[in-house]
């Protein structure tokens, strides 16, 4: 019975990912699509990690290395001991995105505690304006910073929680926008069927006003044509809260002590942009390399799959594990992603 049951539910992800790029496709973007753009610190939603990227954004369920901060603090409870984890992502132009992480289990308290810092750096550009599309002289920065603490529990050896608190800073010139937001996640084990669930909200927060002054060249039109004028009024930033719903498999479930196959799905409600439904995979031959791959159902961002692979280094312990992760994207407008990280687990 179990063996069916585990057969059935490998034959629906295969048949899902075989049906659903038309269906996803003509449906999921039918809903939501008007918000895109509404919301501020976009940076909070580019994958921190290789692996996510690589398999498709579908890690809800299945993150339990140091990226489980980032997406469902409620795994840092189910992994086996502490995680640290450090990922560069390569990201379009000159703008990079860097994450670092770690939790560690406190067996005294029965909670993992942990924490992470996110950042984004736009890299020099031009400042340019309607007036002078050619430049000003002036170069500038856009700089993001996301710091986290967290804190997970395993209520029993199936189901377990977690939270984040987070500061989060954007930066521009001479204006600031802070504000303070809260991931919640939830994870469940059935049984020992191989099948895992997870919910999780991230990002959901209080808007952000922008503070400061800045210097702006009149239009020509006005009284004070040829100076600059004081700008203090700005539109507020919005947190770009998303809800998270995926499921995943285990389709070895133990078979090959040393090999693993999980095959997972997500769905992603975002408040600034049309739902997105994506599908991943990931196998592991000999507790050595990692192969994974992934597609992710959306509207017009990419029509490509993503790809990547991780190795994993001899073990100098039974505890300490080191695995080197790659991650690539190719979107349809603005190129390839390269991500690579770190992940040790003690």
């Amino acid at each position: 019975m179990r063996y069916l049951l585990r057969t059935c539910f490998a034959a629906f992800f295969l048949l899902a990912a075989a049906v659903l790029p038309a269906q996803a496709q003509s449906v999921l973007p039918g809903f939501g699509g008007d918000r895109a753009g509404t919301s501020g610190f976009q940076f909070l939603e580019v994958p921190s990690d290789a692996r996510s990227a690589a398999m498709g954004q579908s890690v809800v369920t299945n993150a339990t290395d140091a990226s489980a901060l980032f997406w469902n603090p409620a795994l840092a409870a189910k992994a086996p001991g502490g995680q640290i984890g450090a990922h560069h992502t390569l990201y379009y132009t000159d703008v990079s995105v860097d994450y670092l992480a770690g939790f560690y289990p406190v067996r005294s308290l029965g909670l993992t505690l942990g924490g992470y810092v996110q950042a984004l750096n736009s890299g020099e550009m031009k400042e340019t304006t309607e007036f002078q599309p050619f430049g000003t002289g002036q170069k500038f920065q856009w700089v993001d910073v996301a710091v986290g603490l967290s804190v997970a529990q395993s209520l029993t050896d199936l189901f377990s929680y977690g939270l984040t608190a987070k500061l989060v800073r954007s930066s521009v010139l001479d204006l600031t926008a802070t504000t303070v937001m809260a991931d919640l996640g939830f994870s469940y084990r059935i049984g020992d069927t191989g099948i895992s669930t997870a919910v999780a909200i991230r990002n959901f927060g209080l808007d952000a006003p922008f503070r400061g002054d800045l210097d702006r060249l009149a239009p020509p039109s006005s009284a004070s044509s040829g100076s600059t004028v004081e700008v203090d009024s700005y539109q507020d930033l919005t947190s770009p809260t998303t809800f998270l719903l995926g499921v995943s498999y285990d389709v070895l479930h133990n078979a090959a002590p040393s090999s693993d196959l999980t095959i997972s799905g997500q769905l992603l409600n975002p408040n600034d942009n049309a739902e997105n439904l994506n599908f991943g995979a990931e196998y592991t031959w000999n507790d050595l390399l990692v192969m994974r791959g992934g597609y992710r159902f959306s509207r017009g961002a990419s029509n490509w799959p993503s790809l990547g692979f991780g190795i994993i280094a001899p073990r100098l312990s039974e505890a300490f594990e080191a695995r080197l992760d790659y991650g690539f994207n190719r979107h349809n407008y603005l190129g390839t992603v390269h991500r690579i990280g770190v992940n040790v687990g003690l």
